[in-house]
């Protein structure tokens, strides 16, 4: 069976420390380990991890090499991001919220994961980020909570 391409952010690995997010954050772990689910890693993920603590950054790098594909940013995904910005998907001070919704698009996840519920995982924000993926030329772009894919 074919396995579903999960892209996630920064908020999803930051929430297996978080005591709110933490059991649903480890599950979708745990499923990318048992290779139900493979991630989509992108470098903008890991350039913004490298800020974070060093048990966040260990929690990614841990996977095992079967667990994710790892993708790159490219004209394309700047481009994509900003006809979001362009198109008040997202204020230009959350430019990285779009570009991960770009990137995903761009690589054509199966599904965004995320716990950021005010720019990314928000009913407005998805259907916004939906009419610019359809205006461009790009397929509908699923965005989920880890609560609903677990």
């Amino acid at each position: 069976m074919k396995r579903l391409r999960i892209y996630i952010d920064t908020s999803v690995v930051g929430g297996c420390f978080d005591e709110e997010f933490v059991l649903e954050s480890k599950t979708l772990f745990t499923m990318a380990r048992e290779e139900k689910i493979i991630f989509l890693i992108s470098d903008l993920l890991i350039e913004e991890l490298e800020l974070a603590p060093l048990e966040i950054q260990n929690e990614l790098t841990a996977l095992p090499p079967e667990c994710f594909e790892t993708i790159t940013r490219s004209k394309e995904t700047e481009r994509l991001r900003d006809v979001y910005l362009a198109s008040n998907v997202v204020a230009p001070t959350h430019s990285n919220d779009a570009h991960h919704v770009a990137i995903a698009t761009v690589a054509q996840a199966d599904l965004i994961v995320s716990w950021n519920f005010k720019h990314i995982v928000h009913f407005d924000k998805i259907r916004a980020f939906n009419a610019v993926n359809l205006r461009e030329g790009y397929p509908f772009i699923d965005i989920r909570s880890p609560k609903e894919v677990i």
